[in-house]
């Protein structure tokens, strides 16, 4: 028997349920009005229609209780109420379908209770606002011996909650999909109406809600004014390498975790940030090579203090050791966080980004935050050590060597006393 159900997807609504098809796991960000509860709650129907195992079983979980009723169950009556022989049940927010599969709408906000399911398919909603054992501990494993499917979908808030977590996974891992929907791009929301909504919600929410921005509106964040301020400005844009300017390095050295470099040349009182790389793992020769192979007219390079360290397995510190390999450090003065944040904050506004050599430091800058803590109503004093702290370290002590360097703007012509240029300490 052939069931037509009265939905008519638009164009990106029709892709997203063709690359839905081919993956078990998908991380959907979507922004606000594109359809995606629509789409997924018709995606849940067909699935259900078509599953040939025996009691099939589908669920749609919202954050909350209400939620799971207002924003999709209407819509469940809509799509599904024209099917020959479909039963919906009010009171437990649940369709049976003729074929013994079932459509449950639940919630999350009590996730041990949701332990027991078995799931060949299922949907989450608002990801950002689901305790994280729910994913982990309950819906996972619920759909493992079925080899059910699960779609998450929502609208980012931040870096730190496991809708983040998921996309990230879902980037890095082929038989994962990840996908993006921005309102700027899909056109469903006219200019004017979008133009109206910046105007009212602020520039952060807006990205968020509607731009699907990670980290525009990150609570607690240090640096995210002035790098918002930046781009108002137009200083995060393209920013070529000046050959008659010196580039110079400041380094954030790790030992078992990332190491990372920022490059950065000197006009007048203009910062001119032109790259970065960051690893982690890796000895120092991989970074000095790295550096090496750039091709660059270098002047100073700055390292912490602790590049002084004596090495257990060489006996020589990593500055000794990166002298033999080429690179002359100059040691920046020790200093406690505070002021070093202080400093960055006075250079930043400076500071010309190149926004796409330079978009993980940028991205850093922006997300670096202090964590809130509830008990006593105030941000923590040091940043949260995250992913981030490399490069907002490695940018900390460009501030930090910007006082040590000459106001020279044409870079000198030096013979190189290898295989690139190196000045010598000063």
């Amino acid at each position: 028997m052939k069931i037509q159900i009265p939905y008519t997807p638009r164009k990106l609504q029709a892709e997203l349920h063709n690359n839905l098809d081919k993956y078990r796991f998908a991380v959907l960000s979507c922004h606000r009005r594109f359809g995606k509860s629509v789409a997924i709650i018709n995606h849940l129907i067909r699935a259900a229609l078509t599953n040939k195992l025996k009691n099939p079983r589908f669920a749609y979980i919202a954050p909350t209780y209400k939620q799971a009723k207002s924003i999709a169950w209407d819509y469940m009556k809509q799509f599904a109420g024209g099917i020959p022989g479909v039963k919906f049940h009010e009171t437990e927010l649940r369709c049976d379908m003729p074929n013994g599969s079932r459509i449950s709408l639940l919630s999350s906000e009590q996730p041990d209770s949701l332990r027991g399911l078995f799931l060949d398919g299922v949907c989450i909603d608002e990801v950002a606002q689901i305790d994280p054992r729910l994913w982990n501990e309950i819906i996972r494993p619920a759909l493992s011996d079925r080899k059910g499917f699960c779609y998450f979908i929502g609208t980012p808030a931040g870096l730190t909650n496991i809708f983040y977590e998921l996309y990230q996974h879902a980037l890095g891992d082929p038989k994962w999909y990840a996908y993006t929907a921005k309102a700027s791009e899909t056109k469903i929301i006219d200019q004017e109406e979008l133009d109206a909504a910046k105007a009212q919600m602020g520039e952060a929410k807006y990205k968020q809600e509607f731009e699907c921005d990670w980290i525009a509106n990150i609570e607690g964040s240090v640096y995210g004014n002035i790098i918002r301020s930046l781009e108002e400005k137009k200083q995060i844009s393209r920013v070529a390498y000046d050959p008659a300017l010196l580039v110079h390095t400041a380094w954030d050295l790790g030992v078992d975790d990332s190491t990372a470099i920022v490059f950065f040349q000197q006009l007048g009182n203009q910062i001119l940030v032109i790259d970065y790389y960051e690893n982690n793992r890796e000895g120092l020769p991989h970074y000095i090579q790295v550096v090496k192979d750039k091709d660059y007219i270098y002047g100073d390079h700055f390292a912490p203090h602790d590049i002084e360290v004596t090495e257990f397995s060489t006996g020589k510190t990593r500055r000794e050791v990166a002298y033999q390999l080429g690179i002359r450090f100059k040691i920046l003065p020790k200093i406690n966080l505070e002021d070093g944040i202080h400093s960055l904050k006075m250079v930043l506004p400076k500071c010309w980004f190149d926004i796409e050599n330079t978009k993980p430091l940028i991205d850093a800058l922006r997300h670096h935050h202090r964590k809130y803590n509830e008990k006593m109503k105030m941000f923590s004093n040091k940043p949260v050590k995250d992913w981030s702290s490399h490069a907002c370290d490695s940018a900390r002590y460009m501030a930090l060597s910007i006082t040590d360097l000459p106001r020279q703007k044409v870079a000198a012509q030096k013979i190189a006393v290898n295989d690139y240029t190196i000045h010598g300490d000063r």
